[in-house]
């Protein structure tokens, strides 16, 4: 339940000083706010030139080591600019980074995270709207009108099943079909998933879907579990005959290493964004900029398939590009989070 998390952040962290001190520091943001929205024909090679002056940027990252590692190492040999990096987990990386700004400190140059991180640190204008030509190429869903940060990546919730316990033929086409009595006690959900519940329930219509899942519980029952790495090998062993919701590339690695296990996704999928964010008093931000491009254009973005995660420029084909796609909003969640966590708890975690 990432949105509980984000707002006791927010809570715990107060007083924050943004960007609101010295006539340096108001300067110091004007100015990385220049470079972040220039449209010149010549941006990428001024860019290039800053960054090789600067030598080097800082991220606070939640990617995977190994991912983290692809990336980084082919921006540096493209360009020559170190990239130096903290890892952790994306509330970890909120708590952090405001903890910083509230005591003046300005290290970090980009934040790699979860969108509604990112969204969390828009709203205490501690980023800087980008204009970068990549944006373009993106789907709409993961550039905010406020262009502060852009989802590079999605991670996508797919319905997996045991091949052993599930013939193909009798899958779900819809969630609907989940009401079938066939399905008692073989349905599991995992325990946090409170945004793709809402973004799924709005999509089906709100009362609509909150009957739907209040009747899925009571006729067939949704076992619960925490964390979808482990439901997804739960599915593998076989004690999880069907799971509603885990993400596609946990899925795919699993199926791809022999284990007996298939996935597919109902129509909508629900999708959750990461991505990245600039800051507004980054110390480098032409290398900031330079490899904010980077991963959002076409060499990043493969990257990032080839490592199983859905990149988010609609000029990389992958399974979902002709399928109907809904990407869970940051903006709403962090507004009405309190209210899908507790019917998510209510309805799906404790039932009936």
């Amino acid at each position: 339940m990432l949105m509980r998390a984000v707002l006791l952040v927010l809570l715990g962290v107060t007083g924050l000083t943004g960007l609101t001190g010295s006539t340096n520091a108001s300067a110091a943001a004007a100015d990385v706010a220049a470079i972040a929205q220039y449209k010149g024909a010549d941006r990428t090679q001024r860019l290039i030139d800053g960054a090789k002056k600067e030598g080097e940027l800082l991220t606070y990252s939640s990617l995977e080591a190994s991912d983290l590692a692809a990336l980084n190492n082919a921006f540096e040999q493209k360009y020559g600019i170190k990239v130096k990096t903290w890892r952790a987990a994306s509330d970890s990386i909120l708590q952090r980074t405001l903890q910083e700004a509230k005591a003046g400190r300005f290290d970090v140059d980009a934040v790699d995270a979860s969108t509604p991180i990112l969204e969390a640190l828009h709203r205490e204008k501690l980023l800087v709207p980008v204009q970068s030509p990549y944006l373009a190429d993106m789907l709409p869903q993961t550039v905010p009108a406020h262009h502060e940060w852009v989802g590079s990546r999605l991670n996508v919730f797919v319905q997996a099943y045991n091949t052993k316990l599930v013939k193909k033929e009798d899958l779900p086409q819809s969630y609907y079909d989940l009401l079938d009595p066939k399905w008692k006690g073989k349905l599991s959900v995992e325990a946090t998933d409170d945004d793709w519940f809402a973004t799924l329930v709005k999509a089906l219509g709100e009362k609509k879907g909150l009957q739907l899942f209040h009747d899925i519980k009571a006729g067939n029952g949704l076992s619960v579990r925490k964390g979808h790495t482990l439901l997804t090998k739960m599915v593998t062993s076989g004690e999880v005959p069907f799971a509603l919701a885990v993400y596609n590339f946990t899925a795919t690695q699993l199926r791809d290493s022999g284990a007996p296990m298939e996935w597919y996704a109902i129509s909508p999928a629900i999708a959750r964004a990461n991505g990245l964010g600039i800051t507004a008093r980054a110390p480098h931000p032409y290398a900031a900029l330079l490899y904010y491009d980077f991963i959002i254009s076409d060499d990043g973005q493969q990257i990032l398939l080839k490592r199983g995660f859905m990149p988010s420029s609609t000029k990389i084909a992958t399974p979902f590009s002709k399928m109907p796609l809904k990407v869970v909003d940051p903006a709403q969640m962090l507004d009405d989070g309190d209210k899908w966590t507790r019917l998510y708890d209510q309805i799906v975690v404790k039932g009936n």
